[in-house]
């Protein structure tokens, strides 16, 4: 038996990258896995595939600012696959530039997406996760340990997601939901590509190239091993890179 069988997660961000790698790997390991996105037509080819392997997934198009349908999705995934006892808060943004630049609309999607579309997720399933248990993943980013030149507005939300994880993994210790931050280094996503000053997209992406950046594979791997762990093990944080990533 597959060592996750009997668990319901849920995935935002699953359309592409580290959201859908995770996704396939925790259907993999055996849990029913709801599919949030929203390009509906690839979480829609995502819980295909997942079903054509033997597998159970829900595809659902929605987006994590979006409150009130966040709570309609919590009570559709309890409906058709159970309780949720599993959510792994991936979806987020990386749009670099010089905080000289001023781009307040860039600013404030990250800020919307990656922190506060996190807390939103989070708490629109908390109630479930209280009933028994189970587990918050926040799929930060090593840049929530180094700043660097035209990181600043997405590093502040990766820092910010920290203290958030920390603060909640003490709230919740007694009803026994687990809180682990993932901070993966440069990973081959679509991440780089909403980029849109150039010159630091193209930057980006050779870097990416220079340091042999992790599949999305590779962190997926990670966030399954976080949630297979036995109750009594909280796994709190979680920093993967590339091998030759100095920072």
């Amino acid at each position: 038996m597959a060592g996750l069988a009997g668990r319901v997660a849920v995935v935002t961000g699953a359309s592409s990258g580290i959201g859908a790698a995770t996704a396939r790997a925790l259907a993999a390991e055996g849990a029913a896995v709801a599919l949030l996105a929203r390009r509906a037509d690839r979480v829609a080819g995502l819980a295909e595939d997942i079903g054509t392997a033997g597998g159970r997934a829900l595809a659902l198009s929605g987006d994590v600012t979006d409150e009130p349908g966040l709570t309609a999705a919590a009570e559709r995934v309890a409906g058709e696959l159970g309780r949720v006892d599993c959510v792994v808060a991936n979806a987020g943004l990386m749009l670099l530039s010089p905080f000289a630049a001023g781009r307040i609309d860039e600013w404030r999607r990250m800020v919307d997406t990656n922190l506060l579309g996190v807390l939103l997720t989070a708490h629109a399933f908390l109630p479930a996760l209280r009933e028994g248990g189970g587990d918050v993943v926040a799929v930060s980013s090593v840049a929530g340990r180094k700043a660097r030149p035209t990181s600043s507005v997405y590093s502040a939300t990766k820092w910010a997601l920290g203290g958030w994880a920390e603060a909640l993994r003490q709230e919740l210790l007694d009803d026994g939901v687990r809180v682990t931050l993932v901070e993966p280094g440069a990973v081959r996503t679509e991440l780089t590509d909403h980029i849109s000053d150039p010159a630091i997209r193209e930057a980006s992406a050779a870097r990416y190239e220079a340091v042999d950046a992790l599949h999305a594979d590779d962190v997926a791997r990670a966030v399954v091993y976080a949630v297979s762990q036995p109750p009594r093990v909280s796994v709190n944080e979680l920093l993967v890179r590339p091998t030759r990533q100095d920072y």
